[in-house]
């Protein structure tokens, strides 16, 4: 007899942050990490994980789910796309339909995705504006640990003081070493009212990154734009990246068919979900773009990007949040029983573990148990 779901739990926690984390996109340091933690039990007493959103507003629609075979992953995906303008981003919860689905299969997720790889390559992601020096030590100390490429947050208070640390970050890296560079316009901050960058803007910008040889230059534009995006890959002479706030499939289709982006970065805990993305990672490359998702929420959002990556992409990096010693593994996976890292030559192994191969840590977890998902 087929398994039926029969719970759907939302838990929130919130890890204290000493010290805090300054993260370069927001107007003060953050002194807590929250998580929501979704799990989805069958009647055979399995349980899926996922984790990303905050799923305010999911109560209403537990109903939709409950009874459903677990295992019909489009007929789920379908509702959630709905969901996602009557209830916020509920994509988690399609992590860990993935994740149970994975458990009563006995395959890990990448396989049910595509099965191409079980391992991926990262890039270090950095998230806080340090001194000149901070960022050169950063570099050295990422490519150190393997990293094949790292990727330099602009948003300083000029762009002069923004190339300035790029430049410091190519030196103490050396030539060899892949360089990305996150502009930041494709969305906004609550409190942040500036208007981006428009495309004669962001071409001159990229015109200074020259010397630096920049692999992508992410979010150069609002994601909106895409007269401003295709007027950029024609002109700009570096691969153009975003997408990572983009919200629905008719929105990357609508990029696709404008020829906006080389570099398609949706994160599959905000947006399409697992499914929604094993799908469009064969959209795009069909047409001979890269996809290689956004992933700056905690381990099992990562592990469900990865996995995605793995099965159905073919990129040649994926983003992997590294900046210490505010922001860690240990910090980012402070849910889990292990955080994810990668190896010597830069690869995160996924293994053959049923479903996403992680596992909820119970005793921190009750530890960091809050009533809310909040920063401060």
């Amino acid at each position: 007899m087929t398994s039926r779901i029969t719970r759907i739990t939302l838990s929130q926690h919130r890890l204290p942050l000493d010290p805090p984390f300054p993260a370069s996109w927001d107007s003060c340091p953050r002194r807590a990490f929250p998580a929501t933690i979704v799990r989805v039990e069958d009647s055979e007493g399995r349980v899926g994980i996922g984790s990303g959103d905050a799923m305010y507003g999911f109560d209403d629609y537990r109903d939709l789910f409950l009874g459903a075979d677990p295992l019909d992953l489009a007929r789920h995906s379908a509702v959630l796309e709905n969901l996602n303008f009557h209830a916020g981003r509920p994509w988690p919860l399609d992590v860990a339909l993935w994740d149970l689905a994975g458990k009563i299969l006995g395959k890990p997720c990448w396989q049910m995705a595509g099965g191409r790889s079980s391992r991926v390559r990262a890039y270090a992601s950095s998230g806080v504006h340090r001194s000149l020096e901070g960022m050169a030590r950063w570099a050295e100390h990422a490519v150190a640990r393997g990293f094949p490429a790292l990727k330099v947050r602009f948003g300083r208070a000029s762009l002069a003081d923004d190339l300035a640390a790029l430049a410091a970050v190519r030196e103490a890296a050396g030539e060899d070493i892949e360089l990305m560079v996150d502009c930041n316009q494709g969305w906004r901050m609550p409190w942040d009212t500036q208007a981006p960058w428009n495309a004669d803007e962001a071409l001159a910008a990229i015109r200074q990154l020259e010397p630096y040889r920049v692999y992508w230059v992410e979010e150069p534009l609002h994601r909106g734009d895409y007269a401003g995006h295709a007027q950029l890959r024609k002109h700009a002479g570096v691969r153009i990246a975003g997408g990572e706030m983009t919200r629905d499939a008719h929105e990357f289709a609508a990029l696709l068919a404008h020829d906006c982006l080389d570099v398609y970065q949706p994160d599959v805990v905000c947006t399409l979900g697992m499914e929604g993305a094993r799908r469009l990672a064969a959209q795009v490359e069909s047409h001979g773009r890269v996809f290689t998702p956004h992933t700056w929420g905690n381990g099992i959002g990562l592990a469900a990007n990865l996995h995605v990556v793995a099965g159905a992409g073919n990129a040649p990096f994926v983003e992997f949040p590294y900046d210490p010693p505010e922001w860690t593994p240990a910090r980012r996976d402070f849910p889990l029983t292990q955080p994810i890292d990668i190896d010597a030559q830069g690869f995160v192994e996924l293994g053959n573990a049923p479903g996403l191969g992680i596992e909820l840590d119970e005793t921190v977890l009750v530890s960091t148990s809050s009533t809310g998902s909040r920063y401060v």
